[in-house]
């Protein structure tokens, strides 16, 4: 039986949490799906926002975990993060793909699209079908307009390196769902 995930889930290694992830449903104001693909990044890691210390941008990373790290890509598209462990450990888990489930007609009004496979396969995606800005950063997970439930069934969950990043890429802290269409790219596996 699902139940809600609260900020408790969130305060252990994001390399647990990450995994655990995958199969949990996530919807914001009543709109999302199941969370198929997710990125760890560690405070130890480059590619981390969080390496090089503390800044304004990225300043919910070192806070309390449980809570919505909300960014601009490539000064485009919004992503949104778990921040996890320990306060001042500054890791998270970047969203990055779910199967559409509820609110359909919504994400498909803000993405402009039809294809369910491409609705949200991407953080920038996500973000815009689930209408996410900077406005839900430093937000709960653990309250409205978030919703999160762990996965209602055991799942296969598979890793391998990251993508769309050039330090550490090698690292495989990309946790996707084994077999599920819905992820941005298909997974490789490390060099």
């Amino acid at each position: 039986m699902p139940h809600k995930l609260t900020r408790s889930f969130f305060d252990r290694s994001v390399h647990e949490v990450a995994p655990d992830l995958i199969g949990a449903s996530f919807l914001f104001k009543g709109v999302g799906g199941v969370i198929v693909e997710v990125e760890a990044y560690h405070h130890t890691d480059p590619a981390a926002h969080s390496y090089r210390g503390e800044t304004p941008r990225n300043a919910v990373m070192f806070g309390p975990p449980g809570f919505a790290y909300v960014y601009r890509s490539y000064g485009i598209h919004w992503c949104v993060n778990f921040v996890c462990e320990a306060k001042g450990s500054a890791s998270a888990v970047l969203i990055r793909a779910i199967q559409p489930t509820q609110g359909l007609a919504a994400m498909r009004r803000r993405r402009g699209m039809d294809d369910e496979r491409l609705l949200c396969a991407g953080p920038g995606r996500i973000c815009e079908a689930l209408a996410i800005t900077i406005a839900h950063n430093g937000l709960p997970l653990d309250r409205a307009p978030f919703e999160l439930r762990s996965r209602s069934e055991p799942v296969e969950v598979a890793s391998g390196p990251r993508i769309g990043i050039t330090k550490a890429a090698d690292l495989p802290w990309r946790y996707v769902l084994k077999g599920s269409r819905y992820l941005s790219k298909p997974l490789r596996q490390p060099a």
